[in-house]
């Protein structure tokens, strides 16, 4: 989808000429015959315009003006003015006035095409700043979250009511959907919009220092503890704490974070007193939270206690409306912070990953971008660019190669043996199980020995070597694994 341009320019002649030489450039246009037209056309298809050519000399209303009215309401739009009338006073004039660069008139294309690449990167580094700064300023937005789909429309819809009160919210999602940032917007949406925002990430806290890390300790109170330590449900205290993967509590903690979330206090390792927190908690897991308590693996008490709001974020594959607008968000703002020429998609490529089922969700995407903006040398990115996709997709080189099985509809349950990797087409190991998660690195080291096994007729010395493994190595995987061993190997 090319950019799109709005030319301000009271001369019909010059709108014209603008028009075919940035239509040969690459860029869509639109045109306004004044300043007052181009405020109404900014406020009507707000989003829609990436940057604007402003004429500085115009009857009704001149460009300094126009953009004394712009920039308080669009801080991130890149304008370039042009004027006929050069001169360092002019110039310094238009970029005090918000400007983000200055084109005598008539330009030359290449002055034209180098100004609005420049000005288009530069807005597009400022938007990515100003949203970080959000980010971390705990008052991202939910219109800072892109999307397209009606799928992620209906999320939103129910985050902006959880955000309207202090309700125990709980996301559920695959991990790389963007829970995190649902709960950021939730924050910044709500009152307590630039407070505090505590992320903790339960499956990577060490079993040992989970109690500390949450609840803090005093000083003394175990070996090691040389210092007072404020937990995070302290830190959060006024704010919201972002509780993630918290299907990955253990049972003590899980009675310990109740009793935290019932009392509204905390207890610190090795302290007389408890301590008052207020906290607006949301959670976040990528398991199935019912049948973890029905497994009698996640406190029933609990579940209900987190699960009075719950948001569930559909996978990227349920939603592929989002891939192409995640991709070009991904594209800008990759080409900026690495200051690469890149700015568009070749239609093949944008077609292959569309149709590619990201088990990574938005994570695995917004990587795979970055990567292909770094190594790209041009300004287009093409199927090349993208070795590991087009290799799953089967377009990659014909030797080995990966393919895809025929995903039928209906989400995760269809993604199943997704990713495998064959030669001569007759042995296959699997990648994805059939609920479309990832299978553990032992279930695939297994299969992969099996399958050696199988290919190289037991002879365990041949298996070892094509492994790059020694013998007693693979004797000791195969006792650990349960792998059998015919009589002969």
């Amino acid at each position: 989808m090319p950019k799109t341009i709005l030319i301000v320019d009271d001369d019909a002649t010059q709108r014209r000429i603008l028009e075919t030489t940035l239509s040969r450039l690459g860029y869509g246009t639109l045109t306004a015959p004044g300043g007052r037209e181009a405020i109404e056309i900014l406020a009507r298809q707000q989003g829609s315009i990436d940057l604007v050519l402003l004429d500085m000399v115009m009857p009704d209303m001149d460009g300094l003006e126009v953009l004394e009215r712009l920039r308080p309401r669009n801080q991130s739009i890149p304008i370039v003015v042009l004027t006929a009338h050069g001169g360092v006073d002019q110039a310094v004039k238009a970029i005090r006035a918000g400007a983000d660069d200055f084109v005598v008139k008539p330009a030359s294309p290449e002055r034209l095409r180098v100004s609005i690449e420049n000005a288009l990167k530069l807005g597009t580094l400022t938007g990515e700043l100003s949203r970080l700064s959000r980010h971390m300023g705990g008052t991202l937005k939910f219109d800072d979250l892109v999307m397209a789909s009606p799928a992620m429309r209906r999320v939103v819809r129910l985050a902006e009511r959880a955000a309207a009160s202090s309700i125990p919210i709980l996301i559920e999602g695959e991990s790389g959907v963007g829970k995190e940032l649902i709960a950021r917007a939730i924050q910044g949406s709500g009152e307590r919009a630039g407070k505090p925002f505590v992320v903790v990430n339960c499956a990577a806290i060490p079993e040992n220092l989970v109690e500390s890390i949450l609840f803090g300790h005093e000083r003394g109170s175990f070996t090691g503890a040389t210092e007072r330590h404020v937990g995070k449900f302290q830190e959060a205290s006024g704010g919201t704490l972002f509780l993630d993967e918290i299907g990955e509590l253990k049972p003590d903690m899980q009675v310990k974070l109740l009793r935290a979330l019932q009392e509204g206090e905390v207890d610190p390792v090795g302290a007389r007193q408890p301590v008052k927190v207020d906290i607006r908690l949301i959670s976040a897991t990528n398991r199935d939270l019912g049948r973890l308590v029905r497994e009698g693996r996640f406190r029933e008490d609990l579940y209900y206690r987190l699960h009075v709001f719950p948001i569930p974020v559909p996978a990227l594959r349920e939603r592929p409306e989002d891939i192409e607008p995640l991709i070009r968000h991904f594209i800008a703002a990759s080409a900026a912070t690495e200051r690469k020429s890149v700015r568009d998609i070749s239609a093949e490529a944008l077609d292959m990953l569309r149709r590619y089922p990201w088990p990574g969700n938005v994570r695995q995407l917004e990587n795979a971008i970055f990567r292909a903006v770094v190594l790209c040398d041009g300004e287009r990115l093409g199927i090349e660019d993208f070795p590991q996709v087009a290799e799953a997709m089967g377009m990659g080189e014909p030797g080995t190669r990966a393919f895809p099985r025929e995903v039928p509809p209906g989400g995760p349950n269809g993604t199943a043996g997704m990713f495998e990797r064959a030669r001569g087409g007759g042995e296959a190991i699997a990648a994805i199980d059939r609920s479309g998660h990832l299978r553990s690195l032992e279930e695939i080291e297994a299969d992969m020995i099996r399958l050696a096994i199988q290919r190289y007729d037991g002879r365990m010395s041949e298996v070892a070597r094509r492994l790059r493994i020694g013998r007693s190595t693979l004797y000791r995987k195969v006792r650990e694994l349960g792998i059998e061993l015919r009589e002969s190997a």
